[in-house]
């Protein structure tokens, strides 16, 4: 069984009952099976455990919650712990759940938190927004999608990037490399570590010291940002 919480910035957290699959909670939330598969990548859909928490990949707060938000119960919460998390007060929780026992809560039941829901946590690494940046550069210096910066930044208006602004990278792309006292250099098409070098006065192997986040040294990607060490 996956034990992982799932991301879910747009969507809703969802706790497996006894009886559901993907057919039925496409049928029950609007959306699609293959929408549930693309928000679940690490998820068995024939394999569904009771508990289990996946991402449905649509809003429910309109017509569940309307001013907060739909929060699933999860192993060990009560209305007071739910509360505190949420900075409201316990009777404003039992306000907006009148039909709810709150001690007799179920896992995977769906209560109302009447509370702004908070930003989603980056689930990679945060990277700060400078100046002439935008989704198109920073995705290919990264090597990911525009579509895949969208996704983790659901709040962000790409047309409007500030400078110091800080948006979340997707999962497994390392963050700004350090380069302390040295400078940046952005890779250009026809570069080697041994033309670079040769550029700024220093050896390869300088250079590789400088960069140990390169797997292969050999094999430059154009857009790969690199540190320039500042030599004394």
């Amino acid at each position: 069984m996956n034990n992982q919480v799932p991301v879910c910035p747009e969507g809703t957290l969802y706790a497996i009952r006894p009886g559901d699959s993907y057919y039925g909670l496409s049928q029950r939330f609007n959306t699609t099976i293959e929408a549930i598969r693309q928000a679940n990548p690490g998820v068995d859909p024939q394999n569904l455990q009771i508990g289990q928490t996946i991402c449905i990949p649509v809003a429910l707060e309109d017509t569940i919650c309307p001013g907060g938000f739909v929060y699933v119960i999860q192993s060990g919460d009560t209305f007071f712990n739910i509360a505190r998390r949420y900075n409201i007060a316990v009777e404003a929780l039992i306000a907006a759940n009148p039909d709810v026992n709150p001690d007799a809560l179920q896992i995977g039941q769906e209560v109302c938190v009447p509370a702004v829901r908070p930003p989603a946590p980056c689930p990679g690494v945060t990277y700060t927004i400078r100046a002439g940046d935008t989704f198109y550069s920073i995705a290919i210096r990264y090597g990911v999608t525009v579509e895949q910066l969208r996704a983790v930044n659901p709040n962000v208006d790409p047309e409007r990037l500030q400078i110091g602004q800080r948006i979340c990278l997707p999962v497994g792309v390392p963050g700004p490399i350090p380069c302390p006292g040295g400078i940046l250099y952005t890779v250009q098409s026809g570069d080697t570590l041994y033309l670079i070098a040769r550029r700024y006065g220093m050896t390869v192997a300088q250079l590789t010291i400088a960069n140990p986040q390169l797997t292969d040294p050999n094999q430059l990607r154009v857009g790969e940002i690199i540190c320039i060490p500042r030599m004394i």
